[in-house]
């Protein structure tokens, strides 16, 4: 059985900067981003994020991998019953193992959040719960305006990729999806359109750790 390979940061970052030029990928190693929800968003936002070396990543959940998770998030049946903040916390490092990843193994409340997202650059809202989006997006706004907020909200089923997009809602909050579209019956959370959901944060993110506004 052939042995693990394990680069050196010095290789990963060559490889790095051929693709994306070192003055991008200085951009998005200095970046801090805090991704709040470990699920279809959360996991798949932060495998794209670990991906390009976002070299600081915060990542926040209460929750542990279930078997109706596997259907849409970035996780493995070894997972089942691990919290979700260790089990992607593994798996990234696995991308690279030079990263440095904090966890906060913690629900979300109205409570905690200030301190919660204190140190965070950019923020990351990837919650399923409608209740919960609506109370970061909303504290966000309210204690930490200078912060870049990157949310989600309608991505269910599999209704055209091409409704789904990012909107500008305010200088700093940023919306992706088709903002309509609810899970229900036959037409519940599914990979590939949340996975594009997904990509459309992570994407903005990056956006936002190059200097970029616009959408």
């Amino acid at each position: 059985m052939a042995s693990e390979k394990i680069l050196s940061k010095e290789e990963i970052e060559t490889a790095l900067n051929e693709r994306h030029s070192p003055e991008k990928q200085k951009l998005l190693s200095a970046g801090q981003v805090t991704i709040a929800g470990l699920g279809g968003l959360g996991s798949n936002v932060a495998y794209s994020l670990a991906r390009i070396g976002v070299g600081h990543l915060h990542l926040i959940d209460f929750d542990v991998v279930d078997i109706t998770n596997l259907n849409r998030q970035q996780y493995f049946m070894e997972h089942i019953g691990m919290y979700k903040t260790d089990a992607l916390k593994s798996l990234l490092l696995k991308i690279n193992p030079y990263l440095d990843i904090r966890t906060d193994c913690v629900k979300v409340t109205e409570e905690n959040l200030k301190e919660l997202f204190a140190d965070a650059q950019i923020v990351c809202e990837a919650f399923d719960n409608p209740v919960a989006k609506a109370m970061l997006v909303n504290g966000i706004l309210e204690h930490f305006p200078e912060k870049k907020l990157v949310s989600a909200t309608g991505m269910a089923g599999y209704e055209s990729s091409n409704i789904i997009s990012t909107k500008r809602m305010m200088k700093n909050f940023y919306l992706c999806g088709d903002r309509v579209t609810e899970p229900t019956y036959g037409n519940g959370l599914m990979a590939p359109r949340v996975a594009i959901c997904a990509g459309h944060e992570a994407n903005m993110i990056t956006r936002l750790l190059l200097g970029e506004e616009d959408v």
